[in-house]
Formats: C-alpha cells, structure tokens, sequence
C-alpha cells in the first residue's frame, strides 16, 4: 500500500495531523518531524529548503518507503515542491496546502526580516505563540490554537531563524511547469501567510492542477475546518 507522507510547516511538527490520522480509511499515514521542529526540536534546523527536502527523501528511503503521496503544508509545502524536482518518479499525487512557490512571501502578515528581528528580540517561545496565532482566523480564541502554540514552542531560536531563512532563499517558481503529478492546491480563504496570488500561482502553472479553497479559516484548515479538509483530501488520494 502507497502511504500518505504529511510534511509539516514552519515551527510545526507531526501532531498538529493527529485529526487527519483517522481520518483517511485504510490509507496508512507517515507524520514527518523536520529537524528542530516537532518531536525532532533536538536537531539542529536546516537553513536550506533543498537540504530539508533531501532529508525528508533520504528518511523515507530509510523507512522503506520508495513511493508515496505527498502532502505539504506552508514550508512543508516548499519541501514538498523541491522533492518533486528532485525525485519525481517517487511521488504518486501531491497536496500544496497553504504554501506557495515564492520564499520571500509577499503579502505575509509581516516580513521575514521582521519575523528574524522579533525572534531575536522576544525570545523563541513568545514567538512561537505570537505566529502560531495569525494561523487561526480567531487568533488565540481558535480551539485549537493551545495545542499548535504548544507545538510551535519547542522550536528553538536556532530553528526559527534557519526555517526564515531557509523560506527567504528559496524559488520553486522555475520547476512548476515541468511538474506531470496529479496535483491538489488547498487554501484557506483569510490565510494571511500566503495570499491568493501564491495559490493562484500553482493552480494556473502546474498543468494537472485542481483547486480547494476552505472558507471561514486561515492558515491550518486541516485544525480550523477539520471535517471539510478531510473531505477534500479524501476524495482527492482516493479518486
């Protein structure tokens, strides 16, 4: 059986997918916690999305695990986007989720050069909680916000700066047109990390695109729009 890879998103980790895990039938599912992040925040971070692609590639071939659907969430989402130019032949479908093909990403609520200097400035937990709020459409109040924040505090101040800067470098604008992957791009409607036009992008430039739009969340649907996320992931793995 082909298994469902979710790669989490900056300061995430693997249990921010534990309302997806029952959620897919018989699909068998692989969490991944990128280096300094989730479970694996003992690591140091990677500064580089094309070194957090190879590692993620490099962990699944030593889980035995030669082809798989791909599912990428913000920077998981550039990973995702990098391991398919890198190794095509591996990937069954791919999900885009709240991600985009620009590193810089403009229209986010704050710059990343903003996001450095506050790191710097507040320290790693205060910001882990600050950010993990503008992913809720209700901020703080959302319901699971506690959960994410918690998450999003193991990060360490290294990780925060290598995952910016790791965002900052990086284009995969080049590679969307050689994509031939069935593909899902998946946005919520108030995300204020990337705009309509970075999802916009992907859906008119990889050819075997299809297009979800969540309403009424932000930047985690799958947390804020639980029900219907799992629908439209679903259908699609399974279409």
């Amino acid at each position: 059986m082909i298994p469902v890879v979710f790669v989490h998103g900056f300061m995430g980790g693997s249990g921010q997918w534990d309302a997806q895990k029952g959620a897919l039938g018989s699909l068998e599912i692989r969490t991944i916690d990128l280096p300094g992040f989730g479970k694996n925040a003992h690591l140091p971070a990677l500064d580089s999305i094309e070194g957090n692609a190879d590692w993620v590639l490099e962990e699944l071939t030593a889980q035995k695990t030669p082809r798989f659907y791909l599912v990428g969430h913000s920077m998981g989402g550039m990973i995702a986007q990098e391991m398919v130019a890198k190794a095509p032949e591996r990937i069954e479908r791919l999900v885009l989720y709240g991600t985009g093909a620009q590193g810089v990403l403009p229209g986010r609520f704050e710059s990343i050069q903003t996001s450095k200097e506050r790191a710097i400035a507040d320290g790693a937990r205060a910001t882990a909680r600050r950010i993990a709020a503008t992913w809720f459409l209700a901020c703080e109040n959302a319901d699971a916000y506690e959960k994410c924040a918690q998450i999003a505090e193991r990060s360490s101040t290294q990780a925060i700066l290598a995952g910016l800067e790791a965002m900052s470098l990086w284009s995969g604008s080049e590679h969307l047109s050689t994509f031939a992957i069935s593909t899902l791009v998946i946005w919520g409607d108030n995300d204020r990390t990337y705009p309509w036009s970075q999802t916009e992008q992907l859906w008119q430039s990889i050819s075997k695109s299809h297009l979800a739009v969540i309403p009424f969340c932000a930047h985690v649907p799958h947390l804020e729009q639980t029900y219907l996320y799992n629908r439209i992931l679903s259908e699609f793995l399974k279409s």
